[in-house]
C-alpha cells in the first residue's frame, strides 16, 4: 500500500526493531583468517603495510590459531614463506615444508580448528609467478599442473582440510582432484580460488609474502578486472572439474560477481577480504577520517548480503571480537 499507510520507517524507530528484521547477520562463525607463516623465524615479525598483521613462527602460528578457536573463528588459510626459492617452486610440495609444518602443529594442538591450505607456487618460486616457465619467460600452464598437484598431495598427507588452489592455471583443480583421489585423498575438498583478479588490491600481501613477480605480471593468467561473463565462465569450469566450493577475490570491489557467481552456481562460496581492502582502512582509521570498528562490521556485511557464505579477512579477530 502507498504512504501514508506504508512507512518503512516503523520498522527501524528501536535497536531492537532494527535487529530483528535484519536480513543479513554477521557471525565469527562467517570468518576465515589468513596467517603468514614464515621459515627459521621466531615469534613474530610486524608487516608495517597491514597493522595487527604478523609474520608467524610455527609456535607463534599454533598460539595464534588458539586465539582464533576461543573467538569461535572456525577456520585458518596458510600462506607459507619458505627459507628458500628455486626455478620450479619446489619449497610448496616438500613434505617437511613450512605449511606442511605448520599445518601438523596447528592441527595438533587445535584439532577442531579448520586448516585451509593456500596452494599456489609464487611464494617458492624464485621468479615470483603461479608456475613452471618456459624458456621464453611465460608461465607454462600444462608443466605447473603436476606441481600443483604434487603440493595438493603434500599438503592434504599433512593434514590440511581443505586445498584452495589460488594460482589460475586452466585445469588445475581437475588436476588435483584427479591426484587427490588417486592418492585416497577423496574426502579432502578443494575450494577453489575460481575468479581471482588482476587486482591492485594484493599489494601488501606481496609485500607480507616476498612474492612480487620478478618480472612481468600476473595478468596472462589472472582475470581482467572488467570480466563479469568470464568470471562466471572460469567458476563454472572449476565446478564441472570437481571443485566444492568456490571463491571471489578480491571481495568488496567485485561484489556484483559475488551475487553473480551465487545465484549461478548456489554452491558455498568465499569472498577474499585483501590486504589492500584491509590496508585502506586500517589507514585511514588510523588518521582519523572514519570509526574502523563501523567501516569493518559494515564492510563484512555488505560482502555476505552480496552472497558470500565464507568470508576470509584479516579483520576476523577484531571483528569476532566486536560481535561478541
Amino acid at each position: 500500500m502507498p504512504f501514508p499507510q506504508t512507512r518503512l520507517r516503523r520498522l527501524r524507530r528501536t535497536p531492537v526493531l532494527r535487529d530483528l528484521v535484519r536480513e543479513t547477520r554477521l557471525d565469527p562463525g562467517d570468518f576465515v583468517l589468513p596467517l603468514y607463516i614464515e621459515a627459521g623465524l621466531e615469534g613474530r615479525t610486524a608487516l608495517p603495510t597491514m597493522p595487527g598483521v604478523d609474520r608467524l613462527s610455527i609456535s607463534a602460528a599454533v598460539e595464534e590459531a588458539g586465539e582464533v578457536v576461543a573467538l569461535g573463528i572456525p577456520a585458518v588459510i596458510l600462506f607459507g614463506i619458505p627459507g628458500h626459492k628455486d626455478d620450479d617452486g619446489s619449497g610448496a610440495w616438500d613434505d617437511e615444508g613450512i605449511v606442511q609444518l605448520a599445518t601438523r602443529a596447528i592441527k595438533r594442538a587445535h584439532p577442531e580448528l579448520l586448516v585451509i591450505a593456500d596452494l599456489c607456487l609464487c611464494e617458492y618460486t624464485s621468479h615470483g609467478h603461479c608456475g613452471a616457465l618456459r624458456a621464453d619467460g611465460t608461465v607454462d600452464n600444462d608443466a605447473s599442473l603436476e606441481l600443483l598437484s604434487r603440493t595438493a598431495i603434500s599438503q592434504a598427507r599433512a593434514g590440511a582440510d581443505v586445498i584452495a588452489p589460488s594460482d589460475m592455471m586452466d585445469g588445475r583443480v581437475g588436476a588435483i582432484r584427479g591426484s587427490l583421489d588417486d592418492d585416497g585423498l577423496s574426502d579432502v575438498p578443494i575450494l577453489a580460488y575460481s575468479a581471482k583478479f588482476a587486482s591492485a588490491f594484493y599489494g601488501p600481501f606481496r609485500d607480507a609474502v616476498d612474492s612480487a613477480p620478478a618480472f612481468g605480471d600476473r595478468r596472462g593468467y589472472q582475470m581482467d578486472p572488467a570480466n563479469g561473463d568470464e568470471a562466471l565462465r572460469e567458476v563454472l569450469l572449476d565446478v564441472e572439474e570437481g571443485a566444492d566450493m568456490v571463491m571471489v577475490k578480491p571481495a568488496l570491489p567485485y561484489l556484483d560477481v559475488v551475487r553473480r557467481v551465487k545465484e549461478a552456481t548456489r554452491l558455498p562460496l568465499a569472498a577474499f577480504n585483501v590486504s589492500g581492502e584491509y590496508a585502506m582502512v586500517k589507514a585511514a582509521a588510523a588518521a582519523g577520517y572514519l570509526d574502523e570498528r563501523a567501516v569493518v562490521l559494515e564492510s563484512l556485511t555488505s560482502i555476505r548480503r552480496a552472497g558470500a557464505d565464507i568470508v576470509i579477512t584479516y579483520h576476523a579477530k577484531d571483528a569476532a571480537r566486536w560481535l561478541q
